[in-house]
C-alpha cells in the first residue's frame, strides 16, 4: 500500500439496478416495463436476450447480500422496480413492497447501508401507453411512487436518489432511440428532460417528509468534455456537447434556469418549435429544490470533434484517438484523470456541498480460467487508477464523500444484453453461479484498509 488514506467515514459501496439483475419479470404481480417491451422487439438487443431471469436476484438476494458482506462494502445502491410497486401505473402492489422490505432488512442485518434509487429507467408500460415521460402526468405518477416507497422504507432508509441519468432517459430513449422506449423525436426528448427534472424537484420534499433526516439527491452522468483540437469549430462543438450533456441538467438544479446558449441551439435546430412552452410558472423554482448531494456516474471523458466541417479542413487533433489497449469492451477510453477534473469542475461551478461517485466501472469479458479463478487484471488496473483519481479530487478540496463501484454483478447491460460484463462478481447466466473476480478481492482490500492500492496490489 502507498499510505495514501481516504477520509474517515468515506463510503465504499457497490451499485446495481432492478431491471438489470432482479429477473422474476412476472412474479408476485410485477407489471410490464418499457424495457420488457423494448427487449421484445427483434434486433434491438445485441445478443437477442431479455432480462426475464437476469441474475435471478429476486430469489438470490440472500446470496448477493452475503457476497457484499464478504467484500466489506459499507453501502449498497439499488433501484426500485417501478412496475413491482405500480404494475399498471396505479394501485399499489403490496408484494412488490414486501420484496424491498426483505432486501432492506437483510442489508441492515449485514450492516450495509441501503441507498435507494427510485427511477433507474424501468417505467411501467402502462404509463408509456399514456405518453410516457412526454406526459406531464408521469411526473405526478413518479411523485406517487416516491411517496409510497419512502413512506414504507423511510424508517430504515436514509439515503435516496430520485433519478439515475436523466440525460440517458431523455436523449437515448426519446431522441436517439437506442434505449427504451425507442423514440426518435428531439422535441419529445427535451420535454422529457424537463418532466424528469420537475418530478425530481417535486419528489424531494415528499421523501424528506416521509423519512425525516434523510439525505436526498439525484445522479447525473456528468463528464469532462474536451475539444479534439484547438480549432474554433471543435471549441464550439465542445461547448454545445457540454451544454447538452452537463449544463442542461445542472443549471436548472443549481441555478433555476436552462442555459441560454443551449436553448438557442435547439431553437436553431428546429427542436423547439414552440420555444420552452412546456415550462410552466414555478417549474424551475421546484426543480431548484435544494438537495443534499449530487451523484456522479463517470466512465470516460468526451473528446469532441466538430461535424460541421470536413475532417481534412479541421486542425490536426491535439488529442489523438486512444490506443486500443486503453479501450474497454464498450469502446470507452480509460481516462481516470477525467474523473478528477469532472469532480473538480462540478465543485467549482456548482458548489453542490457533497459529491458521491454513484457509478464507476468497466466492461471486460475475462472469465474463469482452468483454476476457476477470474483474473480480470485490466479491471483491477481500471479500479486502482479511478480510486486514485477520487483521492486526487479530495486532495484538491472536492467534497467527495463516497464511491460506488459499478457493478456488483455481471448483469443485463441494457441494449447490449449479456454481451458486456461490468461486474466484480462473475455470473454464469445459465447456472447462476457467482465467482468473485480478482477485482472484487482487490476492492475488498481497498475497503478494509481505506487506502489507495499500489501498482502491484491487484
Amino acid at each position: 500500500m502507498t499510505g495514501e488514506v481516504f477520509p474517515s467515514g468515506f463510503v465504499w459501496g457497490v451499485a446495481t439496478s432492478a431491471f438489470q439483475i432482479e429477473g422474476a419479470h412476472e412474479t408476485d404481480g410485477r407489471g410490464r416495463s418499457i424495457w420488457d417491451t423494448y427487449a421484445a422487439r427483434p434486433g434491438l438487443i445485441e445478443d437477442g436476450s431479455n432480462a426475464h431471469v437476469a441474475c435471478d436476484h429476486y430469489y438470490r438476494y440472500d446470496e448477493d447480500v452475503a457476497l457484499m458482506k464478504f467484500l466489506g462494502v459499507g453501502a449498497y445502491r439499488f433501484s426500485i422496480a417501478w412496475p413491482r410497486i405500480f404494475p399498471t401505473g396505479r394501485g399499489v402492489n403490496r408484494a412488490g413492497l414486501d420484496f424491498y422490505d426483505r432486501l432492506v432488512d437483510r442489508l441492515l442485518e449485514a450492516r450495509i447501508t441501503p441507498w435507494v434509487t427510485l427511477y433507474h429507467w424501468d417505467l411501467p408500460q402502462a404509463l408509456e401507453d399514456e405518453g410516457g415521460w412526454t406526459n406531464r402526468a408521469t411526473a405526478n405518477a413518479f411523485v406517487e411512487l416516491a411517496d409510497v416507497v419512502s413512506e414504507h422504507l423511510g424508517d430504515r432508509v436514509q439515503h435516496w436518489i430520485t433519478h439515475n441519468e436523466p440525460w440517458c432517459v431523455s436523449m437515448l430513449g426519446y431522441a436517439f432511440g437506442t434505449q427504451a422506449p425507442g423514440r426518435t423525436n428531439w422535441h419529445d426528448a427535451l420535454v422529457v428532460s424537463h418532466h424528469l427534472l420537475l418530478s425530481h424537484g417535486w419528489a424531494v420534499p415528499v421523501i424528506r417528509r416521509n423519512a425525516p433526516g434523510a439525505r436526498v439527491g439525484l445522479t447525473l452522468n456528468a463528464s469532462e468534455c474536451e475539444p479534439a483540437s484547438p480549432s474554433e469549430a471543435d471549441r464550439i462543438a465542445t461547448r454545445q456537447f457540454d451544454g447538452e450533456l452537463n449544463r442542461w441538467f445542472l443549471d436548472p438544479i443549481y441555478f433555476g434556469r436552462y442555459p441560454e446558449d443551449v436553448v438557442e441551439y435547439h431553437e436553431r435546430e428546429g427542436r423547439l418549435p414552440g420555444g420552452m412552452d412546456f415550462v410552466r410558472t414555478d417549474d424551475l423554482k421546484e426543480i431548484r429544490t435544494p438537495i443534499d448531494f449530487l451523484g456522479v456516474n463517470y466512465y470516460s471523458r468526451a473528446v469532441v470533434r466538430s461535424a460541421t466541417i470536413p475532417e481534412a479542413e479541421n486542425e490536426p487533433r491535439s488529442i489523438p484517438l486512444p490506443d486500443p489497449a486503453e479501450l474497454t469492451d464498450m469502446g470507452w477510453e480509460v481516462h481516470p484523470e477525467g474523473l478528477t477534473r469532472t469532480l473538480s469542475r462540478l465543485h467549482s461551478d456548482y458548489r453542490p456541498g457533497s459529491l458521491v461517485v454513484t457509478e464507476n466501472g468497466a466492461a471486460y469479458s475475462t472469465g474463469p480460467g482452468l483454476d476457476g479463478l477470474v483474473q480480470d487484471t485490466r479491471r483491477c488496473d481500471y479500479l486502482r487508477r479511478h480510486v486514485h483519481a477520487c483521492l486526487a479530487a479530495i486532495d484538491a478540496g472536492v467534497p467527495l464523500h463516497g464511491y460506488f463501484l459499478w457493478s456488483l454483478l455481471d448483469n443485463f447491460e441494457w441494449a447490449f444484453g449479456f454481451s458486456k460484463r461490468f461486474g466484480i462478481v462473475w455470473v454464469d447466466f445459465e447456472t447462476q453461479e457467482r465467482i468473485i473476480k480478482a477485482s472484487g478481492h482487490m476492492y475488498r482490500r481497498i475497503i478494509q484498509s481505506n487506502e489507495l492500492p499500489g501498482d502491484q496490489a491487484a
